[in-house]
């Protein structure tokens, strides 16, 4: 027992903390930091690419109010049980529960509108947050840590994550540790922001298409770890929602990146 328990990931003791009257969790401050450096890598990319900063923010600004709501309603619409007795926190999301792709189609679709009403160069755009968004990703899944939530099935490897019997899954009520895939994702999402960024300096050819390379990346990834994780319990032919929505991403992916060649070879 005691050399498992060395060779793991040891629980977080705590997932919040008060400043006076005021309460901070970490989860909220690990989602606030990815929002932030994410927000700065896209502006930054986009002027970089000739669009207006001032612009960028206004559009960024929109994103993120309507990508969070579109990640709330997207979680709760799904986990109503939870809500039952207590309807009010379904706005407690300092308490956690934001579904990532509910955000991601809610963003894309705020983008898509503005863009027009505002004419901003949609290809740069997305070229511009094609990897800050696996960025914030990365950071802010650490907030699932803190949270002690979606860790994947029981494992005894020496990184596995120590989760305490009250966030245990009752199926696996008696196991201790736990894949922790809010760790794989993390470093995944970071090898991916760093692969589109060099792709985007080496590989001019790939302008405008940039966002399809995120899209295939995380698609791959995401749809292996809904392979091992505990937390959804709806399945379709043994995968679970965010499985197939996992695949479809990464076929959409596919189709930005052929159809994007199609047009530049075209004359």
């Amino acid at each position: 027992m005691t050399e498992r328990i060395f060779l793991s990931i040891p629980s977080p003791p705590i997932n919040n903390f008060h400043v006076g009257p005021l309460r901070f969790t970490f989860y909220g401050m690990m989602i606030a930091i990815g929002v932030g450096l994410a927000w700065r890598l896209t502006t930054t990319r986009y002027v970089a690419r000739g669009g207006d900063g001032d612009l960028a923010d206004k559009l960024m600004t929109w994103v993120l109010a309507l990508g969070f709501l579109g990640a709330r309603v997207a979680y709760v619409s799904t986990h109503m049980s939870r809500y039952s007795d207590e309807l009010w926190k379904v706005i407690a999301i300092w308490e956690g529960g934001l579904a990532l792709f509910g955000g991601l189609t809610a963003g894309a679709l705020s983008v898509f509108v503005l863009s027009r009403r505002w004419g901003i160069d949609l290809p740069a755009w997305f070229d511009s947050v094609a990897p800050a968004v696996p960025l914030a990703q990365a950071v802010g899944r650490w907030g699932n840590y803190f949270n002690q939530e979606l860790f994947g099935t029981p494992s005894t490897l020496p990184w596995a994550v120590e989760i305490a019997p009250q966030f245990r899954p009752a199926a696996y009520a008696a196991a201790e540790t736990f894949h922790p895939t809010f760790l794989y994702e993390s470093l995944w999402n970071l090898l991916l922001a760093a692969f589109i960024i060099q792709l985007s300096r080496r590989r001019p050819m790939l302008q405008g298409r940039l966002i399809g390379v995120y899209m295939i990346g995380y698609g791959i990834l995401r749809f292996a770890l809904e392979l091992i994780r505990t937390d959804t319990t709806f399945r379709l032919l043994g995968l679970s929602r965010n499985g197939w929505v996992s695949a479809i991403l990464l076929l959409m992916g596919v189709i930005v990146l052929r159809r994007r060649q199609h047009l530049t070879r075209s004359p």
